[in-house]
């Protein structure tokens, strides 16, 4: 506005200027003697010519004011609008801008989603406590279900969470025989909705997403800031899980906590994804049963996540709309990692898929091979690490199920698994459980 009235006063003194020049010209012009009428009446034309052309000129000058004054009114009202729109938290690079190599101080949100369960209290209770900063990890509650207990304990801890609730709360239409699986479509909606106030509306460059549900380690958020730059520079990486499929404590090595690998299995439960991603999978988002469409080969497109060792979540939601499925038998086993690791001090440029591959790849097939008896019976135990090998759907699914790995495939790949390969812990051993070496890929029917 200071502009504009800059130019306002500018644009009238130089009226003002213009007149009284005007003015001063006709005060001094030179008087005519009366006896000499030709000569009056030459002066009175070059009088009457140069008062035209002064004229015309302040008309000119006057119009390019007016001109002037009405661009500043036209530019005034977008100033104002621009003004007040909100200004993105944090703005999405340019394409053509590539990040700065320092990205300690990149804002990396968490995601709550939150429906009927008060006990919501455990999880944002852990989060808040192991959170090194609430600038650099805001901690977002969406909320579906309009649940008012929930809603009350969300509200309790006033602005140390922002709470969003989905506005849209109404059945949705399905097939008949999914009339059971009503609470898969609602999660779905709730993702997609949450996910675009995140990317959309508040413009994040990237999200760790958890449910309410999961409780984190003391180092989930400094896993998640080491791993958010390999996640941006290696675009055969798609996500960042802190959940092991198989990270009951028996299996895992708790003394390796460090430990990180490759996998191509979507594992879910605490995961971080870029804004890029969202912007691929939104408009082709599924109705139901979001977790599973991720693990089909068109979402996934020979993308792997990374994932730990020791998992960085757990989950103590027992009941849900998947009525305990699994919980018993694995979930409610899985080991939360309770040693802080310092991640961001190691060097995690192991993961990149060149170097993984050259590394992992032959650490596997150099592992002499033994059969799952002898493994089962504790023979052997001179060769250390070791591999046991399956040659198809059935075997695989009979092998894991013996050493009391998670034995479903979904599109053929097997949980926590990288190129066929799931790596273990039994009795103390490392166990790789892998296909054959000239391995082809995937088979999607193995499910």
């Amino acid at each position: 506005m200071l502009k504009k009235s800059s130019w306002v006063a500018w644009g009238a003194a130089l009226f003002i200027a213009w007149n009284c020049l005007l003015l001063l010209f006709l005060w001094n012009r030179p008087t005519s003697p009366s006896s000499s009428s030709s000569s009056s009446s030459s002066q009175g034309d070059r009088l009457t010519a140069e008062v035209i052309r002064l004229a015309q000129d302040a008309e000119a000058e006057l119009e390019r004011q007016k001109e002037l004054l009405r661009q500043i009114q036209r530019y005034s009202g977008s100033w104002s609008r621009l003004r007040r729109l909100p200004q993105p938290l944090h703005p999405l690079p340019s394409p053509s801008h590539p990040p700065p190599p320092d990205l300690s101080s990149t804002v990396l949100p968490v995601l709550v989603l939150a429906c009927d369960r008060s006990t919501v209290r455990r999880c944002l209770d852990k989060l808040l406590r192991y959170r090194p900063s609430p600038q650099r990890f805001p901690v977002i509650v969406s909320q579906d279900c309009g649940h008012a207990e929930t809603a009350r304990v969300i509200a309790s801890y006033g602005d140390a969470v922002a709470h969003i609730q989905q506005p849209d709360l109404s059945d949705i239409p399905v097939p008949l025989e999914h009339r059971k699986f009503q609470g898969y479509y609602k999660i779905a909606r709730h993702y997609r909705w949450a996910l675009g106030q995140v990317f959309h509306t508040f413009r994040y460059r990237a999200a760790i997403v958890v449910e309410d549900d999961l409780e984190v380690a003391p180092d989930f958020f400094e896993y998640f800031q080491a791993a958010f730059p390999l996640l941006l520079s290696d675009r055969s990486l798609w996500c960042v899980s802190a959940w092991n499929d198989n990270g009951k404590e028996q299996l895992v090595d708790v003394s390796q906590a460090e430990l990180l690998y490759r996998t191509d299995f979507f594992p879910g439960l605490g995961w971080l994804l870029l804004a890029e991603l969202w912007d691929e999978l939104e408009p082709k988002w599924p109705k139901a049963f979001w977790d599973d469409w991720m693990r089909q080969p068109e979402q996934r497109r020979e993308r792997s996540c990374v994932r730990p060792e020791v998992s960085r979540t757990m989950t103590f939601g027992r009941k849900g709309v998947s009525h305990g499925q699994f919980f018993d038998q694995y979930l409610k086993f899985i080991k939360l990692n309770d040693r802080f690791v310092p991640f961001t001090r190691l060097d995690l440029s192991y993961l990149r898929k060149d170097s993984y591959e050259r590394s992992f790849l032959p650490k596997v097939y150099s592992a002499p091979e033994v059969k799952v008896e002898e493994l089962q019976g504790n023979r052997r135990k001179e060769l250390g690490t070791v591999r046991i090998q399956y040659s198809g759907r059935d075997s695989f699914k009979a092998f894991a199920k013996a050493l009391g790995l998670m034995d479903d495939l979904k599109s053929g790949v097997p949980r926590a698994g990288y190129r066929g390969i799931v790596s273990f812990v039994y009795r103390g051993r490392r166990v790789y459980l892998a296909p054959p070496s000239d391995w082809r890929g995937y088979d999607p029917t193995w499910s």
